[in-house]
């Protein structure tokens, strides 16, 4: 009889878990596919302390691997909050990217090299020449939909594609080198792991946790995607807030395309950021924030950036191919969809 009393209990914290806290279901979406994963690394590796190295190792390749992705995630929690999206942030990564590589090229052909500027007073330059044209073309795209009335959707697309066109067709007879010291910037070595971009994409993730919870402008971002009439009554500037929340979107992709150049060493102006959209897109949603907006935490967008890259790792492991890994990704964000209890389908 208590057995039963005690599994009524049970079930009954766990439905009101359930339903009550979105970031518990996260929480065990991701506990099942850590399971999983373990479970494919398999128990062959002699002792326990081999297996351990190996699964921890894998866990930081899994986590390097996805903090570029993990940054671009935090911005795009904003964006869709207050209603909006962007597909750009991969163009933009790209775009950035060129930019950077051209101010720290230390070749005769770098733009600053030619000038005598080299070393690290061309890296500052070029960081924050990349930091501030990923504020402008946010800026702009936050524009184009506040006072340009463009539809979120058309906008960004429209800069998706003039960023990379414009960028490979600039780039066509530009081939700037990335300095070894600039690698450092992501692959500095701490007790002999490379776990740089890790600690970058926690303090933005701290950062900005800290800002939607204690800020004005965070508390704004949630009233705009709430109801936006409602914050324009209240006095709230919903032009600004909007504006606002793409220039963090296109800052947040400056930082990451630096962690990206400065990871790979290169840029690929073809292919690079390809996928990624949909990459930050459905870890935000997957995440529990709500596509209708006003609701959404950056604790639940990390646990969507962890449960998508475990998912990948875990396909990887079993061997599905490539592009099969696209179609679970899109049935994990549908389901997400459906799981989201006030989302009107």
């Amino acid at each position: 009889m208590e057995n039963k009393t005690e599994n009524r209990n049970f079930i009954s914290w766990f439905r009101e878990m359930w339903t009550g806290h979105p970031l518990f279901s996260t929480l065990i979406a991701l506990l099942v596919m850590v399971v999983l994963q373990t479970l494919a690394l398999g128990f062959d590796q002699g002792s326990f302390g081999d297996w351990l190295s190996m699964w921890c190792r894998n866990w930081l390749n899994i986590l390097r691997n996805n903090a570029t992705i993990g940054i671009i995630s935090l911005g795009m929690t904003f964006v869709i909050i207050t209603g909006g999206i962007d597909l750009a942030v991969g163009s933009t990564l790209v775009a950035i990217g060129a930019v950077i590589m051209i101010f720290i090229d230390g070749s005769q052909t770098g733009l600053l090299s030619a000038a005598g500027i080299t070393g690290f007073p061309s890296y500052l330059i070029g960081i924050v020449a990349g930091l501030v044209m990923g504020l402008l073309l946010g800026e702009l795209t936050g524009s184009l939909i506040t006072w340009g009335r463009i539809p979120p959707f058309i906008a960004t697309l429209g800069m998706m594609k003039i960023c990379r066109s414009v960028t490979q067709q600039f780039m066509q007879t530009i081939n700037p080198s990335v300095p070894r010291a600039f690698t450092q910037i992501a692959n500095f070595k701490i007790g002999g792991l490379m776990f740089m971009p890790v600690i970058y994409w926690l303090i933005i993730a701290f950062v900005m946790y800290w800002v939607s919870k204690n800020t004005a402008f965070g508390r704004y971002v949630y009233a705009v995607g709430s109801n936006e009439r409602a914050a324009k009554l209240s006095g709230i500037n919903v032009q600004r807030v909007k504006r606002g929340v793409y220039a963090i979107m296109g800052l947040l992709v400056a930082v990451a395309s630096v962690l990206q150049v400065s990871r790979i060493g290169s840029m690929d102006y073809a292919n690079a950021g390809s996928g990624y959209e949909m990459d930050a897109i459905a870890a935000v949603i997957v995440g529990g924030t709500s596509m209708s907006g006003g609701r959404g935490s950056i604790i639940g967008t990390v646990l969507g950036v962890l449960i998508i890259a475990v998912m990948n790792n875990l396909l990887n492991l079993l061997g599905v191919p490539p592009f099969l890994r696209e179609a679970f990704k899109g049935f994990i964000v549908i389901g997400a969809v459906l799981l989201q209890k006030k989302e009107k389908i």
